[in-house]
């Protein structure tokens, strides 16, 4: 990736250029000391005075009106703020007419900047005053008075907070008076990157609209840098001192307000993309190569208008421009399918193996690779345009998304329908979450979401829970980034420098137990500092380390060869295939694959081969059940699940073995619930209760069951007999459920 630049042989300003913004793709506003305001078409290349401001009139910072107002585009902004070194905030509009001017500091005002959805304006000062204005410039509060002069300012990204710098500090400062004001780097006040020296000052820095990169101004020097601080490209460019750096909307080319009267301009080339055997490299503008590595065919695509977006998995490539959208297939790329964009702005573009996510403007719209639009999911009071990879994610039939309103909250979509997921409440986690990413094989009802928190905890949860609280496991700790395989659900991820893969996560849901049996680790400190997981096909995963460098590194490819046979219940191939690799990880996977999957045979092998023998005696319990129910409730006892255990029983009709199950885990009072509920074994749990306390030594404290064995009889040999009764009934409705030999569910 670098940048393509391009700057006049003349300068259109006679002075140095203070500030600038964009008003769409290709149209630019600059202000000069030399007090003009110009208006720069990259269409046809033309530059225009818009006004001539008074000689008095020294602009520092322009900001144009948000666009996107509760994520509707508005096409074009109308109006924006300029500040001045005379004290005065000034509402312009496009055509240049002076609406208002505010005396607004004492001293120069340094920097204002609307909030996302352009109901306030922040401006700061020399005077080291922030105030908080009205859209139409009325003063609302005067929220910090420092000794020292504000020379930047940014809003949170729910408004409701505001950042600056401060002598050498960073102060973020919520709107909210009572609320405790934060000197920091990020939330917890760790450094997240710092850079070695430059040759000389910086003077401007801006972040793109999608937060991946980033661009650096100093004096003849143009950078361009990701999140993590790697540099991509160093452009030096004869513009003196770069004062002010404006993002394009769509994110695909910069410019920089110079202290030689120049304007530059410069462009995002040679994106890179890979996905298996095929590269495509973004060579110009409008035009990409794409190149197969086992042939070496090579294969260039132009597009009517410049390329946005683009994405490469699962067999296609999805390029978004200026009006449309082109799915290429790798198996064929000269007949791409086109279908016009409903906003024209995408800002991400993401991928599973049957659709893939839009997200257009203020809307998320779901398309397949035959360009039919399945579904569009609605998200109240989301700002779109801060989604990114880490917030959002999608697989065959869910759509995750993280709420930037409150982090702590997931909301989950049905893919094929738009709809909120089961009974539509989000998935609640205590703290804030940093990222999250959905698993992407296996079945809707078996779909899991991992997520890291803010402490660097890395959970896992059920996607579709219905009418029960939703349980999230922790299975790792200071982790930093993480991806799933692109078929197998496999997990991966860095932590605490050692690069940790997870062959079965569901495994915490299985037999927890098991999961340090399942989890395969090495020394990651190869990677360096701040590593990020690129991507993880097949058995390949790639990782770039904080210099930029890629860094591929293989997992074993036989837990992906289970999971497959695990998926088709190909159990003897699977007894045969760990047999054959000897591997404790691998027969601990089984174990846990068989028991999700209700194959006790199966799991009993896989257990004795790793040396649980309490839990293949506990096998050999579950079969000699005499029902199916009772089977089935019993394996997901085994899996901690006791209440689908008891309802598998109830809804079975088998009573008493419900009752049983209560008084076998010591839940005395539900066991005592059902047997009142049902007019049933109140006499059986009183006596099971009775024998407890004695076996301890302790008197009934309880009211209820005080109350019922002042009125229920108990005698043991009445006791056994129903229960014996009972067993036989279970026992002949099982006759013709499975035998000993075949206990598959």
């Amino acid at each position: 990736m670098r940048l393509k630049t391009s700057l006049l042989k003349e300068p259109k300003h006679k002075e140095l250029v203070s500030c600038l913004g964009w008003t769409s793709a290709d149209e630019l506003y600059s202000c000069s000391d030399d007090h003009q305001i110009m208006k720069w078409n990259l269409l046809n290349g033309e530059t225009t005075l818009v006004v001539k401001l008074p000689d008095d009139t020294y602009p520092i910072d322009l900001h144009w009106f948000p666009k996107n107002l509760g994520n509707k585009k508005q096409g074009q902004s109308d109006v924006f703020v300029l500040t001045s070194s005379d004290g005065k905030f000034h509402l312009i509009t496009k055509v240049g007419r002076v609406e208002k001017s505010v005396e607004a500091h004492s001293g120069a005002v340094l920097t204002a900047r609307w909030n996302f959805d352009g109901t306030a304006l922040v401006t700061v000062g020399e005077d080291g005053h922030v105030k908080i204005w009205s859209r139409s410039g009325m003063l609302r509060s005067t929220l910090a008075q420092n000794g020292l002069p504000i020379y930047s300012i940014a809003w949170g990204p729910d408004s409701e907070k505001v950042l600056y710098p401060l002598g050498k500090q960073l102060i973020i400062k919520p709107l909210q008076p009572s609320s405790k004001v934060l000197q920091v780097w990020d939330s917890y006040g760790r450094l997240l990157y710092s850079s070695p020296s430059h040759e000389y000052p910086i003077t401007s820095v801006s972040w793109a609209p999608d937060g991946d990169l980033f661009a650096v101004g100093s004096f003849h020097t143009l950078r361009l840098c990701d999140k993590t601080g790697w540099s991509y490209a160093l452009e030096k460019p004869n513009t003196g001192s770069i004062f002010s750096i404006a993002w394009s909307v769509d994110g695909t080319q910069v410019a920089g307000a110079c202290g030689n009267g120049h304007v530059i301009f410069a462009h995002v080339i040679e994106q890179h993309w890979e996905w298996r055997n095929f590269e495509v490299t973004l060579t110009k503008r409008r035009a990409m190569k794409v190149r197969n590595v086992i042939n070496d065919a090579v294969d260039l695509l132009e597009f009517r208008d410049r390329v946005i977006k683009a994405t490469l998995k699962y067999g296609h490539l999805v390029v978004s421009t200026s009006l449309q959208c082109y799915v290429f297939s790798t198996k064929n790329w000269n007949t791409p399918l086109i279908f016009d964009l409903k906003e024209g702005s995408v800002s991400l573009i993401l991928q599973c193996e049957r659709h893939f996510l839009l997200v257009d403007g203020g809307s998320l719209y779901l398309y397949s690779y035959e360009g039919r639009l399945i579904s569009t999911p609605k998200i109240p009071a989301i700002r779109t345009d801060i989604l990114n990879e880490q917030t959002v994610s999608l697989s065959n039939d869910t759509i995750a998304i993280k709420d930037k309103t409150d982090e702590k909250l997931i909301y989950l979509f049905d893919a094929l329908s738009g709809k909120p997921v089961g009974d539509g409440k989000p998935l609640a986690h205590k703290i804030e979450i940093v990222e999250i990413a959905l698993d992407q094989g296996g079945q809707l009802n078996e779909r899991k979401i991992a997520f890291i928190d803010k402490n660097r905890d890395l959970y896992i949860s059920p996607v579709r829970k219905f009418g029960k609280e939703q349980i999230s496991i922790k299975i790792g700790s200071m982790v930093h980034t993480l991806a799933w395989n692109d078929v197998s659900n496999i997990l991966c991820g860095i932590q605490d420098n050692r690069f940790t893969v997870w062959y079965y996560p569901n495994v915490a849901f299985v037999d927890k137990e098991l999961l340090p049996k399942t989890i395969s680790e090495k020394d990651g400190s190869e990677y360096s500092k701040s590593p990020q997981i690129i991507s993880f096909v097949g058995n390949k995963v790639t990782i770039r380390k904080s210099d930029g460098c890629l860094v591929h590194t293989n997992i074993s490819s036989y837990p992906a060869i289970l999971h497959d046979y695990s998926s088709t219940a190909k159990w003897n191939d699977a007894l045969r295939l760990c047999r054959f690799v000897k591997e404790q990880t691998l027969w601990a996977c089984l174990a846990a694959l068989a028991i999700a999957n209700k194959d006790m045979s199966t799991a009993e092998v896989a257990y004795a081969a790793i040396g649980e023998i309490d839990k293949v005696q506990y096998i050999n319990s579950i079969n000699d059940l005499p029902s199916k129910e009772s089977r089935l409730a019993h394996i997901q006892l085994f899996s901690g699940n006791f209440q689908d255990a008891e309802a598998i029983i109830l809804q079975a009709g088998l009573i008493y073995q419900a009752i049983q199950l209560n008084i076998d885990s010591y839940n005395w009072e539900r066991a005592l619930e059902l047997a009142v509920k049902h007019k049933t074994h109140v006499d059986t749990v009183l006596a099971y209760r009775q024998k407890y306390l004695e076996d301890f030594g302790r008197k009934e404290t309880n009211k209820r069951f005080l109350q019922y064995k002042e009125g229920v009889e108990v005698n043991w040999e009445k006791i056994k007999a129903k229960i014996e009764m009972e067993l036989a009934k279970e026992r002949e409705r099982g006759s013709a459920g499975p035998t000993r030999s075949s206990v598959s569910m």
